[in-house]
């Protein structure tokens, strides 16, 4: 499986300014705003049975951090006051190592309101985990599971050896249960993420050419692929700067900015929830722990009740904003444009 850029933006001339805002500034836009919150993102913790080399979280089977009783509950009391949150998406380290993730799913449907597992897919076989694809598929929760490669070796080489066999096996037991299969209502959103220091291929072709992968080779359906772009953030910046390649590659991001990509920007309707409860603008802001923008922003959950109040408030940036709006951008639901 190779690795292509994306270079449709090529052609514009070189900048080394790594400032997110004067990039904004230089393509005529303005700061980034919040347009209303309709998904709470929820990191419900950091411990994973994985460790994977590009995780943005370090998340792994060592990490202690886990939401409490108390967070989980006063989520669920948010949830049921703002009608307008269409989307609980959870996420972690493995999410389904908290034992308050299944309460917060329950009460979500109870809500009508629609429910993202981001799932690793080798969680499905560690032990305790086997009624685990039973419990989604009954609670209708869309999954969103990692896969960055239909080779073997590009994904054990990125997430650990026999990943690979474990995601297949997982994948295969979530087919059986109706995940993929049309007319099921049963989502299964796959997830790409480069193995180096580059942008993804084209999302559109890519999804091809996994599904034509998976089918011939293991009889897996699922029904969309999502691009991600690896954030300089964490275990990939550390992988970036034992490679030498951390100047290369943000002045990569830079200059295939694309100004088409900022009005679907994810963090202008999402609202992220840390394990303790903190708020964030974005996972990607919380994983570097920069709190929400602008005055008097709401620190932890607990001081927030309306979530409208939020629209038109400033997005807190970095220059890792600038892997969300390369190329065709990159956001937790995959390409922007």
């Amino acid at each position: 499986m190779s690795e292509t850029v994306t270079t449709e933006l090529a052609e514009r001339p070189l900048v080394e300014e790594h400032d997110f805002n004067a990039t904004l500034r230089r393509n005529g836009l303005g700061p980034l705003r919040r347009t209303g919150t309709s998904t709470l993102q929820i990191n419900v913790g950091k411990r994973c049975n994985q460790a994977c080399h590009h995780c943005h979280v370090e998340a792994g089977p060592n990490r202690s951090e886990s939401m409490d009783e108390a967070v989980a509950t006063r989520i669920v009391e948010l949830m049921e006051a703002n009608p307008g949150l269409d989307l609980i998406d959870l996420t972690g380290g493995a999410p389904e190592l908290n034992p308050h993730f299944r309460m917060i799913v329950r009460e979500a449907r109870r809500m009508g309101k629609e429910v993202i597992d981001r799932c690793n897919l080798t969680i499905l076989g560690v032990g305790g985990m086997e009624d685990l694809a039973a419990f989604l598929a009954e609670q209708r929760v869309h999954v969103v599971a990692s896969l960055p490669c239909y080779s073997k070796e590009n994904v054990d080489r990125q997430r650990g050896q026999g990943v690979f066999d474990a995601s297949i096996q997982a994948l295969q037991s979530l087919n059986a249960l109706g995940y993929g299969k049309a007319g099921s209502g049963l989502v299964i959103d796959l997830v790409y993420n480069p193995g180096s220091a580059s942008l993804p291929p084209p999302q559109p072709d890519l999804e091809q050419d996994y599904k034509s992968e998976l089918r011939e080779l293991f009889g897996i359906e699922f029904n969309s692929l999502l691009t991600l772009t690896n954030m300089p953030i964490k275990r990939f910046a550390e992988q970036l700067m034992r490679n030498g390649e951390t100047d290369s590659y943000m002045s990569l991001l830079v200059n295939h900015f694309n100004a088409g990509t900022v009005p679907d920007l994810m963090c202008r309707s999402l609202l992220s929830v840390g394990w303790d409860g903190r708020l964030y603008d974005c996972d990607f802001n919380q994983m570097l722990d920069l709190p929400m923008g602008g005055e008097s922003a709401p620190v932890t959950i607990h001081d927030v009740q309306d979530l409208e109040e939020l629209k038109g408030r400033p997005v807190a940036t970095g220059s890792h904003c600038h892997g969300c709006t390369a190329g065709a951008g990159s956001s937790c639901s995959g390409a922007l444009v």
